[in-house]
């Protein structure tokens, strides 16, 4: 593969946050010439505006800033003491215990984690289990790294209530061919499907049959909805703790994004591997940013339960719109900040149909085709968004189907 070709295929049109810089003209237009002033939604990423960040976020940064060259330049996996900090409270959260020294590192956003956790175990030709559909980043970066995807298939739409729907059958036929990385997102994104007990023992008993390095992306764990239970691959006895390696970040659910804050933990000997490769690519998180850190699992009582209400309420009604829409057809996300509707049949194509609701309804949306390939037909929408802003942008959605419905 040419260099050219690996940089084709990231294909960074359509991810999150590009329609608006790509585009500014034509939603210049849109606000001017349709009496959408004001009115446009950009359901790409959410709006730290509507959800603001966690109380005191400032301060702390500040406080990094006020601490000079000792906060700026700290180790390449992160200044030892919010390590230190932060360890244990990530180990009560998931239920097994984070080396502070060894096996945790602060990277520049999950984004950054999932770069580097990718980098550490694939290489030219190495096989690796992707699910379908899941996080754009995690197609795009097995390819640039030249490694052969297999798709493992997950049936989200058709699955029971608590379970995400993996084919496991298909994830070990994944591990016979030979695959000895597996990478998924729990919650997953963009669907919302939290993945039950059993599939996640399942995950970790194959893992272990096939001594396979597990990804696992955690990014919105934080953000569950009523009587949603949660359970940690790397608390699950099977699990060899040395081939896994947990996601996470203070970014989406506390809005947190601005600061590029991700942590990465679990198997010492990646995480040494990945540290040398921040330590080329970034050096390190961005320093100021890290003090931020010293807020996460700490907010004030109540903070979170209210974060996930608000979020519980928009979603509700999103969801309340969308179905009233003839042949539509939606999973209640039990998690995060997703909904991933799949759209009837239209008289123009799916990419058609996302410029058009750009252009004529002032609403941004990510394209399914962005997850998988088979889910061209679905819209990913952020609903961390204003309340009533998002409503109505769900109401112009249904509107556009309806006028190119075939």
């Amino acid at each position: 593969m040419s260099v050219e070709q690996k940089f084709q295929k990231l294909a960074t049109d359509n991810a999150p946050g590009q329609e608006v810089r790509q585009s500014s003209e034509g939603l210049a237009e849109v606000t001017r010439g349709d009496k959408l002033a004001g009115r446009v939604v950009d359901f790409s990423h959410g709006d730290v505006d509507a959800h603001p960040p966690t109380p005191g976020s400032f301060d702390l940064f500040s406080a990094g800033f006020q601490a000079g060259g000792s906060q700026a330049y700290t180790e390449y996996r992160g200044d030892q003491s919010i390590r230190d900090l932060i360890a244990p409270r990530l180990a009560e959260f998931t239920g097994a215990g984070v080396d502070a020294q060894d096996g945790l590192m602060i990277t520049t956003g999950t984004q950054g984690a999932l770069f580097l956790a990718i980098a550490a175990n694939v290489g030219r030709g190495d096989k690796v289990a992707i699910v379908q559909p899941d996080y754009f980043a995690n197609r795009k970066l097995v390819e640039f790294f030249e490694g052969e995807m297999i798709p493992v298939q997950m049936d989200y739409l058709n699955a029971g209530e608590a379970e995400a729907g993996l084919d496991l059958n298909g994830l070990e036929a994944a591990f016979k061919a030979g695959a000895r990385t597996f990478l998924f997102s729990n919650p997953n994104n963009p669907a919302g499907v939290v993945y039950s007990a059993a599939e996640i023992r399942a995950i970790a008993d194959l893992a272990a049959r096939y001594d396979a390095v597990v990804i696992v992306d955690q990014l919105y764990s934080r953000l569950r909805y009523s009587g949603v239970s949660y359970t940690h691959l790397r608390a699950e006895a099977a699990m060899n703790p040395d081939n896994v390696i947990t996601i996470m970040g203070p970014s989406k659910t506390e809005s947190l994004s601005g600061f590029r804050l991700g942590v990465a933990f679990g198997a010492p000997r990646l995480i040494a591997r990945m540290e040398k490769l921040q330590a080329i690519v970034a050096l390190r998180a961005p320093g100021y940013s890290q003090a931020v850190l010293r807020s996460w699992f700490a907010e004030e009582p109540g903070w979170m339960e209210a974060r996930i209400a608000a979020h519980e309420a928009i979603r509700d009604e999103l969801l309340s719109v969308l179905r009233q829409c003839e042949g539509v057809s939606a999973r209640t996300p039990r998690a995060g900040s997703y909904l991933f509707p799949q759209m009837p049949e239209l008289a123009v194509s799916p990419g058609d149909f996302v410029k058009l609701l750009r252009l004529q309804a002032g609403v941004v949306v990510t394209p399914g085709t962005e997850f998988s390939p088979h889910t061209a037909a679905s819209l990913r929408l952020n609903f961390s968004q204003d309340h009533k802003a998002a409503v109505a942008a769900a109401e112009r959605i249904t509107e556009m189907v309806n006028r190119y419905r075939r």
